[in-house]
């Protein structure tokens, strides 16, 4: 890596209390979702100008006293409420936590997906498999085991998976477009929501959803109930599986938050036969968010976060890259990155590749 990240300039009281924080960290952020789930920093934010004390909050809440005070005296050291004269109030953190859907949605995602399998992070690391699974069930791979999780765990999986592309879908379909391709391979389609905003952008295109047969299954239901049938099809193959090529003729291929779903190893075969299947002066999009172009610390500290979910839960052997790891692999690959278009979406960044001639 050429860029400088991280540092150490805080005092050593300064760390002692950061250790600690991390060293309680999976008690406190129990106790974050409580003050939300049980509408305690709701009631703060409409009660914020005045500020409420233990008895009232419980009485309106139908809780203990008891209960809000532990809650909302862990709150103080989140720095989720202030306390004076008698009255607590919400912080600006805590208006993220209650209010803003980007934090909704990673607290419901770590909380439903990864919270028990965390436990099982330094044996996935060690095994090189994603053993935190197993607390849903014996599968290899998540991707197998969408269509079968628990329906609170598909949904918040699903929540944080649409809430960064969808941002994108917008932004990007210029650049897709930009040069009128008649035809679109959306590699890793999932349930068909990217090719079917597509499919209702533009007319005249047409699309194939290539996928896992569990998934296209799930994307043909959708595409039906969107009466697209006839310009969206699917193509069910194991992505993995490299003696099977990609199908072709198509003038783009499409991959959207997808190549980080596979180790570097499994990107370079991806990529070879996208490579393969590409026409002659057709384009390769790969949509991604990589850590190092993050405009904003809580971006990188998420991804970070994200990359441990690939280990202890999705596969165990993938991650959210750094730009230069996904540069080498497309210029190994036969392809040539021809444009490059950042900060797409909430934080994204869009690689527009071609055949080297």
């Amino acid at each position: 890596m050429n860029e400088n990240f991280g540092n150490d300039d805080k005092s050593a009281l300064q760390a002692k209390l950061d250790a600690q924080k991390i060293a309680f960290a999976p008690i406190m952020f129990q106790a974050a979702r409580s003050l939300r789930d049980l509408g305690i920093l709701e009631y703060l934010l409409k009660n914020r100008s005045k500020g409420v004390d233990n008895e009232t909050i419980a009485r309106d809440l139908h809780l203990s006293v008891y209960g809000v005070k532990v809650l909302l005296e862990a709150g103080l050291s989140l720095e989720l409420v202030k306390f004076s004269e008698g009255k607590f109030t919400i912080t600006k953190t805590g208006y993220f936590i209650v209010s803003d859907e980007l934090t909704r949605v990673n607290m419901d995602f770590t909380n439903d997906v990864n919270y028990m399998g965390m436990l099982h992070l330094k044996e996935s690391i060690l095994k090189g498999k994603p053993e935190g699974l197993k607390v849903f069930g014996e599968w290899d791979t998540v991707y197998e085991a969408l269509a079968e999780l628990p329906e609170d765990v598909r949904k918040s999986w699903f929540a944080f998976d649409h809430f960064y592309s969808d941002y994108a879908f917008p932004e990007v379909m210029l650049h897709l477009f930009e040069n009128h391709p008649k035809k679109i391979l959306d590699v890793g389609g999932n349930t068909g929501k990217f090719s079917i905003y597509c499919a209702k952008h533009n007319e005249d295109v047409l699309l194939t959803i290539l996928d896992l047969p569990g998934q296209v299954n799930e994307a043909q239901e959708n595409i039906k109930k969107n009466g697209l049938e006839d310009r969206i099809s699917t193509y069910g193959l194991n992505l993995l599986d490299n003696s099977v090529p990609f199908p072709k003729g198509y003038d783009a291929i499409w991959m959207s938050q997808f190549l980080d779903c596979f180790s570097q190893e499994e990107i370079a075969g991806l990529l070879k036969r996208s490579h393969d299947a590409l026409d002659e002066d057709g384009s390769l999009f790969i949509l991604e968010t990589y850590w190092d172009k993050q405009a904003f610390p809580a971006s990188t500290y998420s991804l970070h976060a994200t990359s441990l979910y690939f280990t202890a839960i999705a596969n165990g052997n993938s991650q959210m890259y750094h730009s230069n790891d996904m540069v080498k692999l497309v210029e190994d690959s036969g392809l040539y990155i021809d444009k490059i278009i950042e900060n797409i979406g909430v934080s994204h960044t869009l690689f527009k590749c071609m055949r080297k001639k």
